[in-house]
């Protein structure tokens, strides 16, 4: 027998160990008098056996393992009673108990349908009733998020932060890890990255109209994929079946970018319907189509971290950048939901998403005879240079799968096809046009603005150099199939179940460029000035004209492009990495009076085929494969304990496997016998112990008091170092590459507070109040060769905040909805740019924003809505050791949003 099957074969056996028959079992819908099933998260109640279970889709619940009895059944929503009956379970028999509710009311109706109170309080009962530690965020009854993408709505949450990308937020971080740490999936099939060399995928590509809820997982349960070391990132897309006969909504919306002075639209619509055969059959179809297109742009200057600290403040160059940028995106979805009967599911999820990414940068780079001083002026190289490249990034996810239950049994399963790309397909990665001036300088080291003689200005002195082209096309694609099962029954006198499964998973990853290089350019006119546009608008000093994109395309599409290509960067920067990974689990859970105990382990084999091209110290370009194995066991055990009906005690011990990312296990690599630059693809995956401990209080409306204490230890964290020096690289200059560090700390602890204040007198018991604190500190090792001696210094893990935090002070009554939401996060160390000096390192600063939401409801279906991101104009700002040294600092100025919905049901 191999050992991948041995844990499987070992959950087999103890699913038919000890089980017992059990009595009765309970089942049902919630529905309203409208026939409304949206009633997902609903908390139904035995009251006796202190057994609880949230609906599911169209309201279901299903209450296994009953003993025969008379019970009080009770429904609640955010700790409001909306139903109690007596029921009475049967020996051997189901008892179906379809609820229905009275829609008149207005509590149910206002509160715990729609509005920022529902989202919260369907949130906080997720998290409530979860076996493991979770934080969701609930779209409202229409599938609506009152941010504008999925990064944007989860930095709300405890222990989340995001990096953003020209002042919109893409990549996630939980708890203060890495990106490329945590995991994304879509209706259960796990998302590939479209960019190259990362696993990080950015989650502005998917547009908040196709979300129905999202869900950050912390501590990883043994039937969940293991590749999350922060968090796993759950996207929920809409389902027919949470409404009953047809429903729409429709929206148009336009935006105002202040710093462009340039207006964009958007529109989305998204519905569905749920038609009821004779037989009692129900077929679900929902959709979603979304399409946003925003024009702006941002002035920028930095100087990457070129400071000279030895005993001087002088710069050795910075540059200017001016970006002229249009985003466009567009989404759609397509679900089916196919209801045999109560216990029988099939389904069908889609997801497709389109981001086109049009960016335009022009960019003075000034480079210094000699590092200078602030006012100080002297001779310096200047290239003017132009950027131009259209990006479009592509993702696509289906989900077919099923779940069934038959007596005691429940089996589920899935089959996942996703697939990533990004497709450049051509454009000018740089052309630059250079001149040497004297009477050159800057002021101020945290935002230099520059100082030059008029001779700077003129486009006539400036001469072509290079033009530089792209193409590439990367691809991500991966498949799934995963079969679970879980058997309910009774461990003495107590409820139980058991849960068995596994998973096979394979992907492939992609990369295909080609460079052109042209420096040639046979006797054409290559002054500056034949290719000049009109002055740029740039805010932050002096700048000059701009470049014209087609005078560049103009001047190469006459030149011979094959006798340009760059053969030995096209083939060094191809690859394809093959990953298959094969999972096995099997997981118990007990519940005890107040206690519920959940353990197991998982099993993970991964292999790795890794294909590329390196050139070698003579210069031929050589074929470079490798191959790399490895295995995971993976236990964990949850503890949830009832100190009360409103306070739980948590605590959580699991484990989390992370694979490099692409660029890191590279086998492409450059070597000229002085300098090389390769990856690493025999590092080791990295692997973290978590141990969480939590006490959540919940009260009210909307309301919930808690704090999680966490601790992580992280084995074989990625970094890059230089190995010139070591007994393998002795004399060569500079030998660039990753390897696996020391063990990694992070520590801290997530505090966080909601409530409605329906108790204060009108109008403020409309005020609704969330705030959360996450504050930690971590510690890792890296080392490098200096002058052939092994150095190490201790860094904070890269990307880690040492405080996080959210405010948000909400409004909603008659009608009329307002949210300020403030988000703020400390500086973190953003790269090492030398191991053997501190001094390098760059750091992004300490980031507060504000987001402004309203709206107002004309009538129940017809909405307005203004929106304000970046209300105070927080710049982006990175620094170089000490923050008055600047690496980079960006304005982009708010974004105004006015839009109009209609909603039919």
């Amino acid at each position: 027998m191999t050992t991948r099957l041995k844990p499987l074969v070992l959950a087999i056996a103890l699913s038919g160990a000890a089980l017992v028959q059990a009595d009765g079992q309970l089942e049902g819908r919630i529905t309203d008098a409208r026939g409304d099933t949206n009633y997902r998260g609903a908390v139904i109640s035995i009251d006796e056996l202190r057994r609880d279970v949230l609906a599911g889709p169209a309201g279901r619940f299903r209450v296994p393992q009953l003993p025969a009895g008379e019970y009080t059944l009770s429904v609640r929503m955010g700790n409001q009673l909306l139903e109690q009956r007596r029921i009475v379970i049967t020996d051997n028999e189901t008892l179906n108990a379809d609820i229905l509710l009275n829609s008149g009311s207005e509590v149910v109706e206002e509160v715990l349908v729609v509005g920022q109170a529902a989202q919260m309080q369907r949130a906080i009962d997720r998290q409530r009733f979860a076996d493991n530690m979770i934080n969701a965020i609930n779209a409202d009854a229409i599938g609506q998020l009152p941010d504008n993408n999925a990064a944007e709505a989860l930095q709300r949450v405890p222990g989340v932060s995001i990096e953003r990308d020209q002042g919109e937020g893409r990549f996630v971080r939980v708890r203060g890890i890495s990106p490329d740490l945590n995991s994304v999936t879509v209706n259960g099939t796990q998302l590939p990255a479209p960019e190259a060399g990362t696993r990080a995928v950015a989650l502005d590509v998917i547009p908040s109209d196709l979300i129905g809820s999202l869900v950050v997982t912390k501590t990883l349960t043994p039937d969940m994929d293991a590749n999350a070391i922060g968090g796993s990132i759950e996207v929920e897309s809409l389902s027919a079946l949470d409404r009953e006969g047809a429903f729409y909504t429709l929206r148009a919306e336009a935006s105002y970018d202040e710093h462009t002075d340039q207006t964009s639209p958007a529109y989305a619509l998204s519905g569905g319907n749920t038609v009821t055969f004779s037989n009692g059959q129900r077929l679900g179809v929902a959709g979603a189509f979304s399409y946003d297109q925003r024009q702006f742009g941002s002035d920028n200057v930095e100087t990457g971290g070129k400071w000279d600290l030895d005993g001087t403040e002088a710069l050795e160059e910075f540059e200017q950048r001016d970006y002229s940028i249009e985003r466009e995106r567009i989404g759609a979805a397509l679900n089916f939901d196919y209801e045999l009967d109560m216990n029988n599911r099939l389904y069908l999820r889609t997801l497709f998403s389109s981001f086109k990414d049009d960016e335009q940068r022009i960019a003075n780079a000034v480079e210094f005879d000699d590092a200078q001083l602030s006012g100080a002026t002297g001779p310096a190289e200047v290239i003017r240079e132009l950027k131009d490249r259209e990006e479009t990034q592509e993702m696509q996810a289906f989900t077919l799968g099923g779940e069934h239950f038959i007596d005691a049994w429940t089996v589920e399963y899935a089959a996942g096809f996703s697939k990533s790309s990004e497709d450049e397909s051509g454009g000018i990665s740089g052309a630059g046009f250079t001149g040497d001036f004297t009477d050159m300088g800057f002021n101020g080291t945290r935002k230099p603005r520059l100082i030059a003689p008029a001779a700077f200005f003129d486009p006539a002195n400036y001469d072509l150099d290079e033009v530089e082209y792209t193409e590439g096309l990367t691809e991500d694609e991966q498949t799934s199939v995963n079969l679970d099962i879980t058997r309910d029954f009774f461990a003495g006198n107590y409820p139980a179940l058991v849960k068995f499964g596994g998973k096979m998973t394979r992907r492939e990853k992609t990369q295909d460029i080609s460079e052109y290089v042209f420096d040639t350019f046979g006797g054409a006119a290559t002054t500056l000035d034949n290719f000049s546009g009109g002055k740029l608008d740039y805010e932050l000093g002096d700048f000059g004209n701009d470049i014209r994109p087609d005078s560049v395309y103009a001047l190469i599409n006459g030149l011979d492009k094959a006798a340009a290509l760059d053969e030995e960067a096209s083939r060094v920067g191809d690859y394809q990495i093959d990953e298959s990974i094969d999972a096995a689990y099997v997981m118990g859970r007990v519940d005890i009076n107040d206690l519920r105990i959940l353990g197991g382990f998982r099993y993970e084999q991964t292999d790795l085929e890794l294909t590329g091209t390196g050139l070698d110290s003579t210069g031929n370009l050589v074929a470079s494969n490798a191959r790399n194995d490895y295995d995971h066991l993976l236990p964990s055990l949850h503890i949830r304990y009832a100190l009360s009906d409103s306070t739980l005690l948590r605590a959580a011990w699991s484990n989390a496997v992370v694979r490099p990312t692409f660029e890191q296990m590279s086998p492409s690599f450059t070597n000229d016998g002085l300098e090389a630059e390769l990856g690493n693809p025999a590092l080791k995956a990295l692997e973290a112990a978590n141990f969480d401990l939590s006490i959540e209080h919940y009260t009210g409306t909307a309301g919930l008091l808690s704090a999680s204490l966490f601790y992580k230890d992280i084995k074989n964290f990625v970094y890059v170092t230089d190995l010139a020096g070591s007994p393998e690289w002795a004399g060569y200059d500079e030998v660039i590459t990753y390897r696996n560090g020391d063990d990694a700390t992070l520590s801290g602890i997530e505090l966080a507070f909601s409530q409605k204040l329906s108790m204060l007198p009108a109008p403020f018991d409309g005020l609704l109040v969330s705030a959360n604190a996450t504050v930690s500190q971590s510690d890792a090792s890296i080392s490098t060769y200096d002058g052939g001696t092994l150095i190490k210094r201790d860094i904070d893990l890269p990307s880690q905040s040492d405080v996080t935090g959210n405010l948000i002070i909400g409004y909603e009554k008659n009608g009329f909805m307002l949210r300020l939401a403030a988000n703020y996060k400390s500086d973190y160390l953003l790269e090492v740019s030398d191991v053997a000096d501190e001094r390098g390192d760059i750091h992004q600063a300490s980031h507060t924003q504000l987001d402004l939401s309203s709206a107002y409801a004309l009538t129940n279906k017809l909405k307005l809505t203004f929106d304000i991101s970046n209300l105070t104009d927080e710049p982006y700002y990175a620094y170089q050791h000490q923050e008055k040294y600047n690496a980079q600092y960006e304005e982009y100025g708010p974004t105004y949003r006015f839009g109009i919905s209609y909603t039919g049901f």
